[in-house]
């Protein structure tokens, strides 16, 4: 599976949380992303995997994944202002 795990209010909340999820995913052959809403300009220093920046696009526009997690799934397919 593919997974989109949601930096800010997600991830952030809980960082040893997601690590342990991150790893265990990926040991049993899941790819995890972190997907952001973010520019890239607004880099994310501390990610433990790779982060896709949609620029405030709706995120399932930019990024196909099989799983969401995300603290405000609106923004999944909507665009922010």
């Amino acid at each position: 599976m593919l997974i989109a795990l949601d930096y800010d209010k997600t991830y952030t909340a809980d960082p040893v949380l997601w690590n342990n999820f991150i790893k265990s995913a990926q040991d049993r052959g899941h790819s995890v992303k972190i997907v952001s809403m973010r520019y890239p300009s607004e880099p994310i220093e501390s990610a433990p995997v790779d982060v896709v920046y949609t620029s405030r696009k709706a995120k399932a526009t930019i990024f196909k994944a099989d799983i969401w997690i995300d603290d405000s799934p609106a923004w999944i397919f909507q665009d922010s202002p």
